[in-house]
């Protein structure tokens, strides 16, 4: 599946966020900006620097009435370790059956050390307070990630 276009309505979804509980992207509508973010896997070296470097930039992200939402294909339990082990201060949902990924066209074939197999690209989307996307971001360095959202928020 293709990525969904800047403009059109970002997909709705519900998932389970790090403490079991369901978060739907259709609560934000008209109330904040949303920062999805798609990444591999908790706890991996590259996921761990892009997942600290938002987290000591909450603020900023607060102030410009956004928040949020990083998807993976770990296990609540999983992103509840990931939460507690960085100190974390954002919501991380679990897509375990990877629907949500192939809804937003992040799921796909990747290449890694000479293998290639199934799995989620790193993408981000800025999506508005009406819902609609703003920005995709599809080359994310995960070391400047938080700078880069920053300035798709202004």
């Amino acid at each position: 599946m293709s990525l969904p276009k800047v403009g059109n309505l970002a997909p709705n979804f519900t998932l389970l966020d790090q403490n079991s509980k369901k978060v739907s992207l259709k609560d934000f509508r008209d109330k904040k900006n949303v920062v999805l973010y798609f990444y591999p896997k908790a706890m991996t070296p590259g996921c761990t620097v892009q997942a600290c470097g938002i987290r000591d930039h909450k603020t900023q992200v607060s102030q410009k009435k956004a928040v949020v939402l990083a998807v993976s294909p770990d296990s609540p339990e999983r992103l509840k370790k990931f939460e507690d082990k960085y100190d974390l201060n954002f919501t991380l949902l679990s897509d375990e059956d990877h629907k949500v990924s192939e809804k937003y066209g992040v799921w796909g074939s990747k290449k890694f050390m000479g293998r290639e197999f199934m799995g989620v690209k790193r993408i981000t989307f800025i999506i508005g307070k009406d819902g609609r996307l703003k920005h995709i971001m599809e080359k994310v360095n995960t070391k400047s990630h938080h700078e880069d959202i920053l300035e798709f928020l202004d």
